[in-house]
């Protein structure tokens, strides 16, 4: 592809992603499903383009409305290449030429805005702390009480593009092996630090090179959520139940910590999520795990299913704001139509459904990809406050054997992991014990936390 086509590529996905309703990795897939033809190096110029200009959105924007422009995918590309790759406009000119493939020629006013721009850099004095950390306004005040004086810090590691992070499926193949093979492949893989299965590759990829995610031996995810599935510590003959279960990532972990062995119930309210789930499980070779969907939160199942399992986790729906680096359009999308108190109330009910899943000396783990103390900490001591019978088992005690590297990053009552900190995701995991044989805070009387 000519630099022209490739402009032009990435503006068409960019488009795509300011009109669907879908997340853009979401888009991206289906976009680039039809056009198999497009080279390695080509997809990856073009994935990276689009990457920065979502990573960039609010500092392009507040540009374009200092001059008058409205903010548009095309306009946001022209004061990107004019100010974070320092093109000038007669540069800019001969690539928006016309031409077959390349984008629609500069109209007068745009080639008067990137004369305007000359000289100046992506980042102005003038622009507020929050457009200049690429912070929505919604998040500002409750990333600010997180963080306190390391916030910037924290905001300036969700701008960076993340590694690939993958885990190898035990039930299928070993990480040596699979290192192996991605060495064979010319890549720079190395094992991860923290998660015992896990494997990082720095470098981006075409992952149809990755011939383990058809078979199974691989999956793609993030080092904390590695962590957060091992704190599970699900044993072989054990009843376990994932109760937000999505397309099964963490499913997938906690299955081949059992060594399909017991029974695994995976769990959601989206029938599609869970075809998706069922998929992989196939393909990673699970046979200890079923699906089941569930109207609410509050499905039938559940009373039925009371005190029946050993492990409970609740990967509870929540801001993302955790996985801003992977996803930086989802710093744009609200975290729910009902705003961030609706979502910690749907939290709550969900965990206090779910909690009647546990048997007495059995784990419950609450966990999220958010870095919201309301999603979290405040989340669990409410939930704690309702339900007594629950006590807080520390991450160092939760999974003895599991991850050495719990014990470097996890030294409080909660394991909580950062970009900055960690090098991973943001996430969060409590793990509570219920001591109680049968507490009456569990009875349909008492309204869960957050109605």
């Amino acid at each position: 592809m000519t630099p022209a086509a490739r402009l032009q590529a990435a503006l068409d996905l960019l488009c795509d992603i300011d009109s669907a309703m879908r997340p853009a990795d979401a888009v991206v897939a289906a976009w680039l499903r039809p056009r198999r033809h497009i080279g390695d190096r080509d997809r990856g110029a073009i994935l990276d383009l689009m990457q920065a200009l979502l990573r960039h959105q609010a500092r392009l924007g507040w540009w374009l409305t200092k001059h008058g422009r409205n903010d548009t995918p095309r306009d946001r590309m022209l004061v990107w290449l004019a100010l974070a790759e320092g093109r000038t406009p007669d540069q800019i000119r001969r690539l928006f030429n016309g031409a077959k493939a390349a984008p629609a020629a500069l109209t007068e006013p745009e080639h008067a805005l990137l004369t305007r721009l000359r000289g100046c850099t992506l980042v102005h004095p003038a622009m507020p702390d929050e457009v200049r950390l690429e912070c929505p306004a919604w998040a500002a005040a409750p990333l600010r009480r997180r963080f306190g004086a390391t916030f910037e810090a924290e905001m300036a590691a969700l701008l960076t593009p993340p590694p690939l992070d993958l885990r190898v499926n035990p039930l299928r193949s070993s990480r040596a092996a699979v290192l192996g093979g991605l060495k064979d492949l010319g890549l720079h893989a190395e094992a991860s630090r923290l998660a015992p299965h896990g494997i990082r590759v720095p470098e981006r990829l075409s992952l149809a090179r990755l011939e383990g995610l058809r078979t199974g031996e691989i999956e793609i995810q993030d080092e904390g959520s590695q962590l957060v599935a091992l704190l599970v510590d699900a044993r072989p003959g054990e009843r376990v139940a994932d109760f937000c279960a999505g397309a099964g990532g963490k499913t997938l972990a906690i299955a081949a910590q059992m060594a399909n062995k017991g029974r695994l119930v995976a769990c959601d309210v989206s029938e599609g999520r869970l075809k998706r789930c069922a998929e992989r499980l196939r393909r990673a070779g699970v046979q200890n795990t079923e699906t089941r969907l569930l109207t609410s939160e509050t499905d039938r199942w559940v009373k039925r299913q009371k005190g029946s399992f050993d492990r409970v986790l609740v990967d509870a729906p929540c801001s993302g704001t955790g996985t801003w680096r992977r996803n930086p359009d989802a710093r744009w999308r609200a975290p729910e139509e009902r705003g961030l108190d609706g979502l910690v109330a749907l939290q709550g009910r969900i965990l206090a459904s779910a909690a009647r899943l546990v048997k007495p000396g059995g784990r419950l783990v609450y966990a999220t990809c958010s870095m919201l103390i309301e999603e979290n900490e405040d989340q669990v001591a409410a939930f704690l406050s309702a339900y007594p019978g629950f006590r807080v088992v520390p991450p160092r005690e939760a999974a003895p054997g599991r991850a050495p590297g719990l014990a470097t990053v996890a030294g409080g009552a909660y394991l909580s992991l950062t970009p900055a900190r960690h090098d991973t995701d943001g996430f969060f995991a409590a793990v509570l014990q219920r001591e109680d044989p049968a507490p009456a805070a569990e009875g349909e009387n008492r309204p869960p936390h957050g109605t």
